[in-house]
């Protein structure tokens, strides 16, 4: 009888694991971690030390580090000249049409 070398069996127990390769109560979770507590009449508790809170630095304005997108640019707005795109009042108009058609 072929077996696998102890060396294989160990490789075996490295590999990621996944939702799929458990058993059946396996719940591999997102690591988010929880805010608060059950209660014992089923509510949910929310700790205020376990929050996660963002502390923004004070020379947060004069920083050196960049966005990806520049501040300076001005927002566009979006141009439908392709015949597979079209604006929500273009697409009520053809819903409209359509229904239009059925009736008949």
């Amino acid at each position: 009888m072929i077996r696998p070398t102890p060396a294989c069996l160990g490789a075996l127990r490295l590999r990621l694991t996944r939702t799929k390769h458990g058993n059946k109560d396996y719940y591999k979770g997102t690591g988010s971690g929880a805010m608060g507590r059950h209660t014992k009449h089923g509510d949910y508790v929310i700790l205020p030390e376990r929050v996660r809170t963002y502390v923004v630095p004070e020379s947060f304005s004069t920083c050196k580090l960049t966005p990806y997108v520049t501040n300076a640019l001005e927002p566009t707005r979006g141009r439908f000249n392709d015949a597979r795109a079209f604006s929500g009042k273009i697409f009520l108009q053809k819903l409209q049409d359509y229904k239009d058609s059925l009736e008949l």
